[in-house]
């Protein structure tokens, strides 16, 4: 749920037709494969992760090739080797075409990326002094009227995602009927607009957003806090007030073709051993969504930076040759 920072549901069912890469193999086997074939995806995030897990495969001795592919459509890719390996896979926006493929034996999930997504709703730290008893959800029942705007009086305001993004927060509201009324964002950038706008001047504003994002790089927020959820969180049903999970989020994959894998061992050591965070991709994704700087200046700038974390990822896949 984007470039990481647009919506990602949105762009990637518009991004699961076949995906748009001509790939010349040549006849050549997977066990023969020279150039290792990353994905690029929709969004800046991944842009991100796919950039900074080449470079470090080509430190470590491999010639790498980036090759745009949609979302979903990648995991058939992946399966029979066309593309190699994939370091950014949300879960929670590839219905059941991903577990499917894994489970085929094709695709070997390798671990997490190391980022921690989430949804929800956000607010600035200044709020808790009008809203005490955040950052418990429970407290916005109580202090409705705290977020609440002309329009929505007295029921607070809660900006939720565009409306073609589809009604999560709403159905969350109506769910547990909580005193708020839900108000679509008209996109992405309205959205950081009217929160700066408001954070500028103090005033009230309750909203949903995403992280990683490089929002979060720039601005300090908080996050409303859910009861915790009975296993994993179900949006669509159950939720009441003193039982609400809010929303489900995601895990962040890494997956490598398995024939690939076995027969690289040196590219699959390297790759199970890269860790990105949030902060990072935060940091990374202000300098490019933002500042307007060229993505691959802004990796090489965190490679040339961070030898000691990165190096011993890249001794891993050379003791493995």
């Amino acid at each position: 749920m984007i470039c990481i920072n647009k919506n990602r549901e949105r762009t990637m069912k518009m991004n699961s037709v076949l995906w748009a890469a001509s790939l010349s193999l040549a006849g050549a086997g997977m066990a023969q494969a020279e150039t290792v074939r990353i994905p690029i995806n929709e969004w800046t995030g991944q842009h991100i992760s796919a950039h900074i897990t080449g470079t470090l495969l080509e430190k470590a001795g491999h010639d790498v090739e980036y090759v745009t592919a949609g979302a979903v459509p990648q995991f058939a890719a992946i399966a029979n080797g066309d593309l190699h390996l994939q370091p950014e896979v949300w879960t929670n926006n590839v219905g059941d075409i991903y577990p499917k493929a894994v489970e085929s034996g094709d695709i070997t999930v390798v671990g997490q990326l190391g980022l921690q997504p989430q949804e929800g709703w956000i607010y600035p730290p200044y709020m808790a002094e009008k809203c005490p008893g955040l950052p418990d959800y429970q407290a916005l029942y109580d202090c409705a009227q705290a977020f609440a705007a002309a329009d929505t009086f007295p029921k607070g305001r809660l900006i939720t995602y565009p409306a073609d993004w589809g009604t999560r927060s709403k159905d969350v509201v109506a769910m547990i009927d909580m005193p708020f009324e839900p108000v679509a964002g008209g996109s992405e950038g309205a959205m950081i607009a009217e929160l700066k706008s408001a954070t500028a001047t103090q005033d009230p504003i309750l909203m949903m957003f995403w992280q990683p994002h490089w929002l979060f790089a720039d601005m300090e927020m908080e996050w409303v806090a859910w009861d915790p959820a009975d296993g994993e969180c179900v949006e669509e049903e159950g939720q009441e007030r003193g039982k609400a999970c809010g929303f489900q989020q995601a895990s962040i994959d890494k997956i490598i073709n398995a024939e690939f894998a076995e027969a690289n061992p040196s590219v699959a050591a390297v790759f199970e051993q890269i860790s990105i965070d949030n902060e990072v991709q935060n940091a990374l994704m202000l300098e490019i969504d933002q500042k307007g700087r060229d993505l691959e200046e802004v990796v090489a700038e965190w490679i040339d930076a961070n030898e000691e974390t990165w190096g011993p990822w890249v001794e891993a896949g050379r003791a493995a040759q």
